[in-house]
């Protein structure tokens, strides 16, 4: 299990930490995602297989783009 966190600037409401839980749970792999609007962070728990490049992609496939913190 593996754990990343990114900062997530383009996130403005609960729609788009709803968008970016939502997306990002669906991964295979993916066992958690936590997005914060207060802090602009995304926290992702994941394990094979699911990879830190997939998120990455899919982030910035749905116009979230992270930024590694």
């Amino acid at each position: 299990m593996k754990t990343v966190s990114y900062s997530v600037p383009a996130m403005h409401c609960g729609h788009c930490t709803h968008t970016v839980q939502t997306e990002l749970g669906e991964l295979a792999g993916v066992t958690e995602v936590v997005a914060s609007l207060e802090t602009g962070k995304v926290n992702i728990t994941f394990d094979s297989p699911a990879t830190e490049e997939q998120i990455v992609a899919l982030m910035k496939e749905i116009n979230y783009p992270p930024v590694i913190v």
